[in-house]
């Protein structure tokens, strides 16, 4: 007789899965330190929708990153990762830990900016690494506010459009003439 299967709630806020994905994440990152602090948005990438210094509206999430910003990182961490509608989501998460624990330690600006380059990844924004750095360790619950409100209009724009993403304006290559030359 199989096992029953253990909901979020059942086996507790750690996510194994989660934790491999994040193990993941960060050697990836210190395998390539130089090409991902140099890394910027292309061109053609838009703008964000929310304000850095809009921090302040909705207050519910100004209040509650003010006082418990690991929340507020898992949450978007959610958002992003896992369901947009946040399905699943529990406050206290795997994501919400590591960057309790990175905080206690003045590393929280590691996880903050791999998430808004994620973000900025997914949904072509601009901005570039640094500025991502610059953003956590300037402001912390700013960054955290932006991130969270841009993930949450993103994800239910990009629902909308039935999961297909906008990009902005490309140009088309160059024209391409019989014989093989290309005239730009």
């Amino acid at each position: 007789m199989a096992a029953p299967q253990q909901t979020m709630a059942q086996q507790g806020p750690i996510n194994h899965d989660d934790m491999a994905e994040w193990a993941a994440r960060f050697n990836e990152v210190l395998a390539r330190p130089g090409e991902y602090v140099k890394s910027k948005s292309p061109e053609t990438s838009q703008p964000w929708y929310s304000s850095f210094l809009a921090c302040f509206s909705p207050i519910e999430t100004c209040a509650m990153t003010c006082c418990c910003p690991c929340v507020t990182f898992g949450r978007t961490h959610h958002r992003i990762r896992k369901n947009a509608d946040l399905e699943g989501y529990q406050p206290i998460n795997t994501s919400c830990l590591l960057f309790c624990g990175s905080s206690c330690v003045y590393l929280h600006w590691i996880p903050m900016a791999m998430q808004r380059a994620d973000l900025r990844t997914k949904h072509n924004l601009q901005g570039s690494c640094l500025v991502d750095i610059a953003m956590a360790c300037c402001c912390g619950c700013c960054s955290l506010v932006q991130a969270d409100k841009e993930a949450e209009y993103r994800e239910q724009l990009l629902a909308s459009q039935g999961g297909v993403q906008q990009q902005g304006y490309q140009t088309a290559g160059g024209m391409a003439y019989p014989g093989g030359q290309q005239k730009q």
